[in-house]
């Protein structure tokens, strides 16, 4: 069903369809274009974040299951079974593949659902059809991607193209689980390549039914595999399979770390990442106007739970300014993101993907408390939902840089406001982290907004805006924060190696 009919649906509707699908869900591994047991027969429990329940279960898979994945990925790659298809066919299958997502919505926004707490209605409204609209928009960079010819003398002739790297293995996380799989897909598919992706294990479902529809809409056999498993065990080995020659991943600073090292152990595989952030936002006392300032700041750290890698946690106010942005932020605070049963469409905020992520976070507020800062609202489980992994939209003031919550990607709905003076003061402070994924600057002085954009160690940077943009606006960071552009035009190509080819003519 598309997203327009099941948009009709009510909370009753949507928890029925939630109780049917129970334990009824596809949970085998993908490979070769048909599903698949792991070949030990293993398999683990995937709980619902909101009730902390086992709703289905999933392959476990390992280490074989990866030599199956990787080796049905490189005899279709051999084959050229999707690289000899004309460019235009390509295209039209990806397009398809897309209208495909589209008209399955309403099961891939369950999925996404009970797999890790998201509201169904942004599932609906925003997940499903972003990642629709990002296959399309990789679909029509396949026929865009053009080699180079140089100046040579007469006799001679220079060229310089670009192929796939053939195996590609993809490695997604679990707070998008459909939208950053297709952000890691969809570009190497598009420039070519045949892909293993293995998702998140907290988050596997979704991933699994868009390799059965990429097949539905004429996708070869081998061209699109997916493993579900730990990621300490089939992560670890696509990481370290020597046939692979690229992983893209999405996921925490730590684990892109250990990608680094296997592909160092292995076979030297490229690794592009996409990985933690601690983003800073920056308020003026100029700036154009107050409201949308602290709605665009308060959405930007409680969307999602808070678990979004440019989530602006860290805002920093002009002091003339502080007092009032604080008192403002709270007012709109009272309500705005009110927790609960993610399968309700009135609901715009779910629990934390896993018992863990809620622990961890509970952990952080109270060093934030230990550590001197002022708790202004939230800081605990909401009332009534403590059988689920809910935080309460949580705000500190009189944060510093030396405080953890001030310095450590917490990846939860916990806000820090913290007052400067200076402009070299504030860019000091928002470069003083590992991180640099984004960043926002709030001013009506264009001059000091050119200069800060250019000052702060980001790869992204809002100007009186936050997370805005389209498929033109290259998503990635600088220093920990990753090696990579994802969602453009240039993660096509990232997916691809250039080739120089002499001719001597005579």
């Amino acid at each position: 069903m598309d997203a327009r009919s099941a948009r009709k649906y009510s909370k009753d509707d949507w928890t029925k369809l939630a109780s049917e699908a129970e334990n009824k869900i596809e949970g085998r591994l993908f490979i070769n274009g048909e599903y698949v047991d792991a070949t030990d027969g293993g398999k683990f429990e995937v709980i619902n974040p909101a009730t902390n329940e086992v709703y289905a279960t999933v392959a476990a898979g390992t280490e074989k299951d990866i030599d199956k994945a990787v080796a049905a990925a490189k005899e279709s790659y051999k084959a050229r079974s999707w690289l000899k298809m004309a460019p235009r066919k390509r295209m039209g299958i990806m397009m398809k593949f897309a209208d495909l997502v589209n008209q399955n919505a309403a099961e891939l926004a369950l999925l996404e659902t009970m797999n890790m707490g998201k509201p169904i209605s942004d599932c609906l409204n925003v997940d499903v059809p972003a990642s629709a609209v990002n296959i399309k928009f990789m679909a029509e960079c396949i026929d865009k991607m053009y080699g180079k010819v140089a100046n040579t003398h007469d006799s001679a002739l220079n060229l310089s193209v670009r192929e796939p790297f053939g195996v590609v293995g993809c490695i997604s996380p679990w707070n998008y689980p459909l939208l950053m799989a297709v952000w890691k897909i969809s570009p190497a598919l598009a420039a070519g390549n045949s892909v293993v992706l293995k998702p998140d294990e907290h988050s596997p479902h979704s991933c699994i039914k868009i390799a059965e529809l990429f097949v539905e809409a004429g996708g070869p056999p081998g061209v699109l595999n997916v493993v579900s498993g730990l990621g300490e065990v089939a992560g670890k080995a696509l990481a370290l399979h020597p046939d692979v020659l690229k992983i893209g991943f999405t996921g925490s600073t730590e684990v892109g770390k250990l990608l680094l090292q296997y592909a160092g152990q292995s076979n030297m595989k490229k690794v592009s990442l996409e990985t933690g952030g601690k983003s800073p936002m920056i308020f003026f006392a100029d700036l154009p106007d107050m409201d949308q300032a602290v709605d665009t700041a308060y959405d930007s750290i409680y969307a999602n739970m808070g678990e979004v890698c440019n989530a602006g946690s860290r805002i920093y106010v002009e002091r003339v300014l502080y007092a009032d942005f604080v008192d403002q932020f709270i007012a709109k605070g009272q309500g705005a993101y009110t927790p609960g049963d993610p399968l309700d469409p009135e609901t715009n905020m779910g629990p934390l993907v896993t018992a863990q992520a809620q622990k961890r976070v509970l952990g952080f507020i109270e060093s934030g408390k230990s550590e001197g800062a002022t708790l202004k609202f939230g800081g605990g489980v909401p009332d009534g939902l403590e059988a689920g992994c809910f935080v309460e939209p949580t705000l500190f003031s009189d944060v510093n840089n030396d405080m953890t919550i001030g310095r450590e990607e917490i990846f939860g709905p916990v806000a820090s406001i913290i007052p400067f003076d200076t402009e070299e003061e504030v860019i000091n402070m928002a470069n003083d982290t590992i991180y640099g994924l984004c960043a926002s600057v709030w001013t009506s002085n264009v001059s000091r907004a050119h200069n800060m954009a250019k000052a702060i160690e980001s790869g992204m940077v809002y100007v009186n805006c936050y997370d805005v943009g389209d498929l033109t606006f290259e998503f990635g960071g600088y220093k920990q924060s990753g090696n990579s552009k994802d969602s453009c035009f240039e993660s096509v190509l990232g997916y691809t190696q250039s080739k120089s080819i002499w001719y001597n003519l005579g």
